[in-house]
C-alpha cells in the first residue's frame, strides 16, 4: 500500500484480477465516468462504481461462456462508451483473447482495415451496439470459417444474478490483440499478454508519478478521449484507471475534434487530473479554447500531460503552455514520450518536474549519424528529450551489424523486457523480424536478446533519449539522408497545418515533394509567396531542394488511425496526382 495513494498491484496479478479487488475494497467509489456530448452538447455524463462496474463485467463473461472457451477471440465493434469498457473487461474476465476495434469509418463504403482485422483474428464473438448493430452485421458475414455471434452489449440484462466465472487468466496469455495501424492489406496483430499489460502499466504509472512516490495520491483522475481501438487509448482510458484503482474520465475522440475545449475543461474540472494525446490535439487545444470556454475553471490541480503517438513539436508545446498558464496550468506539466504498440505502449518519457524545451542538434552531423548539439544562435534540427532510461530497458543498435552504439550515436531503438509482448498473431516470420533481435558483443549490463526492434532511429545524448525518425521513411537525396521530420516541421512553422515530406523518383534521381495543408484563414493566402519561402527555408536549413511544394485542404494527407501521417501512402497519391492541389502550380 502506497502511503498516499491507492493499493499498488502485484506484478503477478492481472487486470481481471486487480479489477476484483477493486469491487471488494473501494466498492462504491467512481470508476468510469463517460461524458457523451452527442446526448447533449453541454456533456451528460454517466458513471459506474467499482462494484456496479463488476457485476456488468460478470455478466458479460457469464455470456461469453455461454457463446465460447477461454481463448477465443472477442473482437469490440462499438462506439466509445461505457458499454465499451464492459465489453473489454468482460472479455478479459472470460479469459478471451480481446480485439478492440472501431466501428467501420466509411459509412456506405467498405473499411478494409476492419475486414483485415476480423479475417485475421476470426472472432468466435462480436460484441456491438443496438445503434450500430445494422452498419456490424455485413462485416461478419465474411469471417472465414464459423460466422461469429452477434453481441449488443447495451441489450444484455445487467440485473440477473450470475455465478462466478472459473478463473481461466494466466499471466503468460495472450490478452489482447493490439492491431497497428499502419497497412490494412498485412494487418498485424500485437499478441499484449497480461504480464505485458500490468507491467508496463505499472512502468508507465511509476515513471510519471517519481514526484508523488511513484503512484498516483487516491483522488487523482485520468482523463481520455483517445479511442480506445488504439494502444494509448485503451491503456491509458480503461486498464490504467483499473490498474492504479482511480476514477477514469473519458470522451470520445469525435467529441475533442468538435470543440478540442471540452479536453481542457474535464481537465480543469476534475481533481489532480492526468492526460496523455499526439501532438496535434495540443496543437488544436491551444488554438481552439477560448477564455469563455475556461470560465471560472482554472488548471492548477492538473498532475501531467503526457505528449506521444506522434512527433512531439517544441513550438506546440510552447504554444500549449503560453495559452494555458494565464488559467493556472502549473510549470513543467508537458512530458513528451515514446512508445509503441509493439512494446506494449510505454518505453520512456520526460521526467516530471522537467521543462520540455527542444534541443538543437547540427543538420548535417544529425544527417550523417551523429548528434551534435548546436551553440548559441545556430539553427538546428530541433528534438524533444524523452528523459533518461527509466523503468524500461532500452538500447541504440546499429541495425546492420546489431552491436550497441554509443552515446551521441544514431541507432535503430531496441527495446528488452517482460514488457515486450511474444510477437505478431499467426505471423511467425515478420515476429521473428521484430522481435527476434539480438546484440552482437554486448556489453555486462545488456542482455543478449531477445530484443524488440522497434523500426525507430534515436540517440542517447547526455544521457537523454531523442527520437530521430522512423528508419523506413528516411529520406536519401542526392546521396545524402534527411529525416522527413525535420523537414515537416520546419514547413508546418510556415503552415500552420499537417504537412508530408517524401521522396518520389525524378527523372534522374529521387526527389524531395512537400505536401503541406493550408486552411481558409478567412483572408487570401499568397500561395505562390508561400511556396517560395519554404523552398528557400527548407534548402537553408536543410541543404536540400524541394522538387515541389504541394498545398491541398485540411484532411487531403492519408493518416492512421492513430492520427500518423502515412508518408508511403502520401507518396504514391502524389505520384499518381491524387491531390486536389489548391493552385495550378507543377
Amino acid at each position: 500500500m502506497n502511503s498516499r495513494g491507492g493499493a499498488r498491484p502485484s506484478l503477478q496479478d492481472t487486470i481481471p484480477g486487480i479489477l476484483r479487488a477493486r469491487a471488494e475494497s473501494q466498492p462504491d467509489a467512481a470508476a468510469f465516468t463517460f461524458i457523451d456530448y452527442d446526448v447533449d452538447p453541454a456533456g451528460f455524463s454517466e458513471t459506474l462504481n467499482w462494484a456496479e462496474l463488476y457485476g456488468r463485467v460478470r455478466v458479460v463473461a457469464t455470456e461469453l461462456g455461454r457463446l465460447g472457451r477461454p481463448g477465443d477471440r472477442a473482437a469490440i465493434l462499438s462506439p466509445q462508451s461505457l458499454d465499451y469498457i464492459v465489453a473489454f473487461l468482460g472479455a478479459l474476465e472470460a479469459g478471451f483473447i480481446v480485439v478492440p476495434l472501431s466501428v467501420p469509418m466509411f459509412g456506405a463504403h467498405h473499411d478494409e482495415r476492419i475486414s483485415s482485422a476480423l479475417a485475421d483474428c476470426t472472432p468466435t464473438v462480436v460484441f456491438t451496439t443496438t445503434t450500430v448493430i445494422d452498419e456490424i452485421l455485413p462485416y461478419t458475414q465474411n469471417v472465414p470459417g464459423a460466422t461469429p455471434a452477434v453481441v449488443e452489449i447495451d441489450a444484455l440484462d445487467y440485473h440477473i444474478a450470475v455465478a462466478d466465472v472459473a478463473g481461466h487468466v494466466g499471466r503468460d496469455r495472450t490478452a489482447v490483440l493490439q492491431y497497428t495501424s499502419g497497412s490494412t492489406s498485412s494487418p498485424r496483430g500485437v499478441m499484449v499478454s497480461h504480464k505485458n499489460m500490468v507491467t508496463n502499466l505499472d512502468q508507465l504509472i511509476s515513471d510519471m508519478f517519481t514526484h508523488h512516490g511513484g503512484w498516483p495520491d487516491r483522488d487523482s483522475t485520468l482523463v481520455s478521449w483517445l479511442p480506445f481501438y488504439h494502444d494509448m487509448g485503451l491503456l491509458l482510458g480503461i486498464c490504467g484507471g483499473v490498474m492504479a484503482g482511480l476514477h477514469t474520465v473519458d470522451l470520445s475522440p469525435m467529441a475533442f475534434l468538435q470543440k478540442p475545449s471540452r479536453w481542457m475543461q474535464v481537465m480543469a474540472g476534475h481533481p489532480k487530473s492526468f492526460t496523455s494525446a499526439p501532438n496535434f490535439a495540443y496543437e488544436l487545444a491551444a488554438r481552439r479554447t477560448t477564455a469563455e470556454d475556461l470560465a471560472g475553471l482554472d488548471l492548477s490541480q492538473v498532475t501531467g500531460f503526457m505528449c506521444g503517438a506522434e512527433r512531439v513539436h517544441d513550438a506546440t508545446v510552447r504554444r500549449f503552455v503560453d495559452r494555458f498558464t494565464p488559467d493556472g496550468l502549473p510549470e513543467n506539466m508537458v512530458r513528451p514520450a515514446y512508445g509503441l504498440a509493439e512494446a506494449t505502449l510505454y518505453v520512456s518519457a520526460l521526467v516530471p518536474g522537467t521543462p520540455a524545451v527542444g534541443v538543437r542538434f547540427d543538420f548535417e552531423k544529425l544527417a550523417k549519424g551523429y548528434a551534435l548539439r548546436c551553440g548559441e544562435g545556430q539553427d538546428g534540427a530541433v528534438l524533444m528529450s524523452h528523459g533518461p532510461q527509466r523503468s524500461v530497458t532500452y538500447r541504440i543498435v546499429d541495425p546492420d551489424t546489431r552491436e550497441e552504439n554509443p552515446a551521441d550515436r544514431v541507432g535503430e531503438v531496441w527495446v528488452h523486457g517482460e514488457n515486450v509482448p511474444a510477437g505478431y498473431w499467426r505471423n511467425p516470420e515478420r515476429t521473428e523480424a521484430t522481435f527476434g533481435g539480438w546484440i552482437e558483443n554486448p556489453r555486462s549490463d545488456t542482455p543478449a536478446g531477445p530484443w524488440l526492434r522497434t523500426g525507430d532511429l534515436g540517440v542517447v545524448s547526455e544521457g537523454e533519449l531523442f527520437i530521430t525518425g522512423r528508419i523506413k521513411d528516411l529520406l536519401i537525396i542526392d546521396g545524402r539522408n534527411h529525416y522527413p521530420d525535420d523537414i515537416e516541421g520546419t514547413v508546418t512553422e510556415l503552415t500552420r497545418g499537417r504537412v508530408a515530406a517524401v521522396s518520389v523518383p525524378g527523372e534522374h534521381a529521387e526527389e524531395l515533394v512537400v505536401i503541406a495543408e493550408v486552411k481558409d484563414r478567412g483572408e487570401p493566402v499568397d500561395l505562390d509567396q508561400m511556396r517560395a519561402t519554404a523552398v528557400a527555408t527548407i534548402s537553408g536549413r536543410h541543404g536540400v531542394r524541394a522538387a515541389d511544394v504541394v498545398f491541398v485542404a485540411p484532411g487531403s494527407i492519408p493518416i492512421t488511425t492513430s492520427g500518423k501521417t502515412r508518408r508511403a501512402a502520401a507518396a504514391e497519391t502524389y505520384r499518381t496526382g491524387g491531390f486536389a492541389r489548391l493552385d495550378d502550380h507543377r
